[in-house]
């Protein structure tokens, strides 16, 4: 089994782990914004040195990070312009044509990532049926280029009508911009999209424009510095569908790696659901700077082709830019232990969605922080160790903390300090809770019952109070937890996804095209698990995206076997998956199929992994600690989690200590090690 290294860079943290046979060895540093490569170096090259591994014996390199996401969040990115058919360059601002706040006079749209002035109409068109109604008009191109270049345009997308169906006219663009403006870069919606839906199509262009010379070269200091290091394996990157690729697929489409991390950690709750044969499961990953939920079921995480970055109004969907990418489906919002408290307009806590970050982080950490956090409220809770958090490398003050809670909540509402805090904790929990079943219901599930997995930096501290509050009886925290984004990595295979549209009614489909089309594809996939070095068995999965005439989105049926499907099979297999989904069919109604999916993926190289924390704690963490829990103080014992034995219970309320987390086991539960060193939870039947 290879050595191999994992990085995952966070909003607050970056987290390392090496990998050598079965067992993984971590450590957590914090991220440095203004060159996230430094804090990258710093954290391999403490993990080095704790296991003696030299550069030149590690065989692989995964990778994930939130820097795409972030650039789109913060509008850090490139000056992008789009290419466009002429008449059509408003696409971008007229969006749905829709109201996702019906009742909001003062409703709030996210602006395009390209401003109007730098969206401009060429003259070419193509019909629907990828027949050239009006050829490309070079010159007129080679002029708007021109004028883009003076006026500061650093990358471009181009989009131009129906090109998912005959893409002549876009690759004639990137082949002119390239010998006469070789400066820029440039995304062509056929290659980043190649799918139905103009706004998608666009908006997902235009943003993978936006962030692909930062990621670039971002990913190019990178590679350079590990070489310089001594590294000579390839470099893995975490894509938001729960897979790895290629360091040259990343560059090209970096709009794929927009939710790399909590993608990592998805993985990571999947295994530990299949290791414990949980079949329902919600995984929960708090981090310094916002928490991931995602549905679990049969050992497999959600998968959609639709994911909205930054939305504007908490859990309205369509309040957020839309990108069409393979992606984990999951809910994020803006609460990790960084989220910064305050009051509202009513005098009401508000947590989040702005953090502290690393810099300044917290108020605790004595960074220059004088805003009050989540860990702020946690250490006055009782619920962190202050002389051990994140290893030793930050020594939390309790004077800070109490300094920011008191000046910014506690004294404008006449509380104590630690009525504040408790304040702050039951905001940000009952936030994750709301998003928890808000997400649950937009796809007709129920959490109740369910079991929740947590890991991250935060989560441990929060699980057991977020579980009560969903009506969850069990949890688990698997070793590892405070790095198990970056374990996750590990555990995933190289994947690839491609999707192309053609349009076609059922009843007059013909399967030789799309048989020659999913050729097309899976020749482009394997190229890309090729060259990321995947060996052993391949798993091919084909699906058709199928609706009703007349209805307005499809479902995906699963055709990995359409040589040998009849049209008929087809239709029954796509009414029984849409039964299963909507409770009924409607007969005699026509079908159409809109687009074709291929997704490639090796075998995971790693099954099952042993953590090992670099970090151990040195200090003496005492024998108990006042822990608060709504009106009342408890006498909470303190536990190390290395010195717990599996088989053994223990009841709480307890706080089990690792230098990377903190587990709380609240008043009335308990908690079990299991044979895989993974802590469960049962927590008493009550009230949320």
């Amino acid at each position: 089994m290879a050595t191999r290294l994992s990085v995952d860079i966070g909003g607050t943290f970056t987290d390392v782990v090496i990998q050598q046979d079965s067992e993984v060895t971590s450590v957590k540093v914090l991220t440095t914004h203004a060159d996230p490569v430094s804090g990258v170096l710093q954290g391999v090259d403490d993990v080095l040195s704790r296991t003696g591994v030299a550069p030149s014996d590690v065989q692989l390199v995964l990778h994930g990070t939130t820097l795409a996401t972030n650039a789109l969040i913060e509008r850090r990115g490139a000056k992008t312009a789009l290419l466009t058919t002429a008449g059509h360059r408003d696409v971008l601002a007229m969006a749905f044509e829709n109201r996702f706040e019906q009742y909001d006079v003062n409703i709030d749209r996210p602006a395009p990532l390209v401003p109007r002035h730098w969206r401009v109409g060429i003259t070419e068109r193509v019909a629907a049926d990828g027949k050239t109604l009006l050829p490309l008009d070079e010159s007129e191109l080679i002029s708007a280029v021109h004028t883009l270049v003076e006026q500061g345009v650093e990358s471009i997308a181009v989009g131009f009508l129906h090109s998912y169906r005959q893409p002549a006219h876009e690759l004639r663009v990137a082949q002119l911009v390239k010998q006469k403006f070789p400066q820029l870069w440039i995304s062509l919606s056929c290659e980043v999209c190649p799918e139905i839906r103009e706004y998608e199509r666009l908006s997902t262009t235009a943003a993978n424009a936006y962030v692909k010379p930062l990621m670039a070269g971002y990913l190019e200091r990178l590679q350079a510095a590990l070489v310089e290091r001594g590294f000579s394996c390839k470099v893995l990157l975490m894509t938001s569908g729960g897979g790895l690729t290629t360091l040259n697929a990343a560059t090209r489409f970096p709009i794929r790696l927009v939710e790399s991390g909590p993608a990592g950690g998805a993985m990571l709750a999947a295994s530990v659901a299949q290791a414990h044969d949980e079949n329902s499961v919600v995984s929960f990953d708090m981090g310094g700077t916002t928490a991931k939920l995602c549905l679990i079921e049969n050992g497999e995480p959600q998968h959609s082709r639709a994911f909205e970055v930054d939305r504007s109004y908490r859990f309205k969907k369509g309040s957020g830019l839309p990108v069409r990418i393979p992606v984990v489906e999951m809910v994020e919002i803006g609460a990790g232990g960084g989220s910064i408290a305050s009051l509202d307009a009513l005098q009401r806590i508000h947590v989040g969605p702005q953090s502290a970050g690393s810099e300044p982080g917290p108020s605790c950490y004595g960074r220059g922080g004088t805003l009050p956090t989540v860990t702020d409220a946690d250490l006055l809770l009782g619920r962190l160790l202050p002389e051990n958090f994140a290893g030793g490398r930050v020594s939390l003050s309790v004077e800070a903390a109490t300094e920011a809670l008191q000046h910014h909540i506690a004294q404008p509402l006449s509380l104590n300090v630690l009525s504040a805090a408790l304040g702050v904790s039951e905001i940000v929990d009952e936030n994750m809770a709301a998003a928890t079943r808000a997400h649950a219901a937009e796809w007709g599930k129920r959490v109740q019952g369910t079991c929740l997995i947590a890991f991250g930096g935060a989560a441990p501290l929060h699980a057991a109070r977020l579980a009560q509050k969903l009506k969850i009886s069990r949890v688990l925290i698997p070793p590892g937890a405070g790095v198990g984004s970056a374990i996750g990595f590990l555990l995933a295979p190289v994947r690839y996804e491609l999707v192309r549209s053609d349009y076609a009614r059922l009843a007059e489909l013909d399967q030789a095209v799309v048989m020659q089309l999913f050729q097309q594809m899976r020749a482009e996939a394997a190229e890309v698990l090729d060259d990321a070095g995947a060996t052993g068995t391949r798993e091919e999965r084909r699906e058709g995206y199928m609706r009703y005439v007349g209805q307005g989105y499809e479902i995906a049926v699963d055709v990995s076997d359409l040589h040998s499907l009849s049209v008929d099979e087809i239709r029954r297999r796509f009414e029984k998956t849409y039964e299963r989904l909507y409770g009924r069919t409607i007969p005699d109604l026509a079908i159409e199929v809109l687009s074709w999916t291929l997704s490639l993926s090796s075998e995971p190289m790693t099954q099952t992994l042993q953590a090992t924390d670099a970090q151990a704690m040195q200090q003496s963490v005492g024998d108990q600690v006042q822990w608060w829990s709504g009106d009342s103080a408890f006498a909470a014992k303190v536990l190390l989690r290395s010195e717990l034995q599996v088989g053994q219970s223990y009841a709480g309320p307890l706080v089990i200590a690792e230098s990377q987390t903190t587990t709380i086991v609240p008043v009335g539960a308990t908690v079990a090690v299991r044979a895989d060193d993974a802590l469960c939870i049962e927590l008493a039947e009550q009230e949320g």
